[in-house]
Parts: C-alpha cells; sequence; structure tokens
C-alpha cells in the first residue's frame, strides 16, 4: 500500500519512532559509519524536515499565485476580445 502513496507522503509515511529506531538499528549494525553522534544527527532530520515543510508551503503559495495571474490573464484577453469587437 506505501507503493501507491503520493511522493508528497513520502517523509510521513512512518512516524518518527519508527525513523528514530529503524536509524539506531542502522547505526548499531554500522557503528563505525558515522563520526556524529546520533542525537546531532536526529536535530538535523528535523530541522530539514521543517525546512522541507516551509517550502512546500512556499511551492503551495507560489502556484496558487501562478493560478490566479493565469485566470486574470483569461479574463483581460476576453475583455479585449470583447472591447475590439
Amino acid at each position: 500500500s506505501t507503493a501507491n502513496a503520493p511522493e508528497d507522503d513520502a517523509p510521513n509515511r512512518y512516524s518518527r519512532t519508527e525513523r528514530t529506531t529503524f536509524s539506531r538499528y542502522s547505526r548499531d549494525a554500522n557503528s563505525s559509519g558515522s563520526s556524529l553522534p546520533s542525537n546531532t544527527l536526529e536535530k538535523r532530520i528535523e530541522e530539514l524536515e521543517r525546512e522541507l515543510a516551509k517550502e512546500r508551503q512556499e511551492n503551495a503559495r507560489l502556484i496558487k499565485v501562478a493560478q490566479d495571474k493565469e485566470e486574470l490573464i483569461g479574463k483581460l484577453k476576453e475583455e479585449i476580445d470583447l472591447l475590439n469587437r
């Protein structure tokens, strides 16, 4: 069922505890693989998730602005056509 999830939901597909648990298991299996402490990595993940949420919100706002402008352009074109007649 996760294969049918929209791309937007990909970061939210697993709860924070599941991701944390997974990262702990990965770290235990790979203890020499990373020199950064786990709490630093978890804080960085949370920071990146917040940034991603902000970027998505800004992207949605910009899409709405672009749609509004396209709608206005269409209305103005119709008005110009009427005036030309």
